[in-house]
């Protein structure tokens, strides 16, 4: 039963951020504004590559450029609001900036979840159907598959925010650094079991929907892949999905980790760590794991610093 007396009109929320220790706040500060700054800069150079390479200009380029714009967008979403409470003392957000954030931060996971499948659904033609590959992945259907993955992404955010925040709040003490839904859910002053059970279905569709549309994917890659008899085809088969994997394992892991538990085995200090490390490390680290370390890529960036040099000497 809601306690009447507790209940108050909430228009703010308070967060609390990594750290409640204020000798750090500036060494924190520091570290996340080079990291966004990284993570910026890097998805942006894989997005420009794309634009002015035209030998980047093939569907699976076409994702991982959208991926990167996905990602800027993904850690904007958090990382500024978080550096602002950092050097603040009012370390407050708005009830509708809250709201806000969430929505944006559900979105572009959900739209992400599926982008991912997408790329391997790319893969699987690449590898297994190479002959048909232009026809099957042509630029129509690439923007059909990513327009499907905002969809998925747009419904699954708005049915969260508004189960959220339509929820009666007893307290505005946020123990994490954005809005994300178990925290506001131990704010809540009724039972929340709606909103849990929300999350397994709704959320399990796009996570864990997703995932298993990634691994039908990969279990045919792989099949097909046994099946090559020269090693170094094998070797550059795998090679080409190592990279898509590592990032579909750090990003399903943690994702499942923070939202498929009961209500009562969140451990707020915890939980913040595991965000970080999707909501901040992974948008650094795809860049280079999928990307910047491919071969297509890397001739494109010599290109272009040649350009760029005899740009200067003229």
């Amino acid at each position: 039963m809601m306690n009447e007396e507790n209940l108050t009109i909430i228009t703010e929320f308070i967060l609390v951020g990594l750290s409640g220790d204020s000798h750090l706040q500036f060494l924190l500060f520091l570290i996340f504004l080079c990291i966004y700054i990284i993570t910026v800069l890097v998805n942006t150079t894989v997005i420009i590559l794309y634009r002015i390479s035209p030998n980047l200009h093939t569907p699976m380029y076409f994702y991982l450029a959208n991926f990167s714009f996905l990602e800027i967008c993904y850690i904007t979403s958090t990382v500024p609001k978080m550096l602002s409470t950092f050097l603040s003392k009012h370390k407050t957000i708005s009830f509708s900036g809250c709201a806000t954030q969430m929505y944006c931060f559900l979105l572009l996971g959900g739209t992400e979840c599926y982008m991912l499948a997408v790329m391997a659904y790319d893969r699987y033609h690449a590898i297994c159907h190479p002959l048909l590959y232009t026809i099957n992945m042509n630029r129509r259907i690439c923007i059909r598959l990513i327009g499907g993955s905002l969809l998925v992404g747009a419904i699954n955010s708005l049915i969260h925010t508004v189960l959220t925040f339509t929820l009666p709040f007893c307290r505005n003490t946020v123990n994490h650094f954005f809005c994300d839904i178990p925290p506001l859910l131990k704010l809540a002053c009724i039972d929340t079991w709606v909103n849990e059970t929300a999350i397994f279905l709704i959320s399990g569709c796009v996570i864990v929907g997703s995932f298993i549309l990634t691994m039908i994917s990969y279990t045919h890659i792989i099949s097909t892949i046994l099946r090559i008899r020269s090693t170094s085809g094998r070797n550059k088969s795998f090679s080409t999905c190592a990279s898509h994997f590592t990032v579909v394992t750090i990003f399903y892991g943690s994702g499942i980790f923070m939202y498929f538990r009961p209500k009562s085995s969140y451990s707020m200090d915890q939980d913040r760590m595991i965000a970080v490390m999707y909501t901040i490390i992974a948008p650094l680290l795809n860049p280079f794991i999928y990307s910047l370390r491919n071969r297509d890529v890397k001739i494109a960036v010599k290109k272009l610093m040649i350009k760029l040099s005899s740009s200067k000497t003229l």
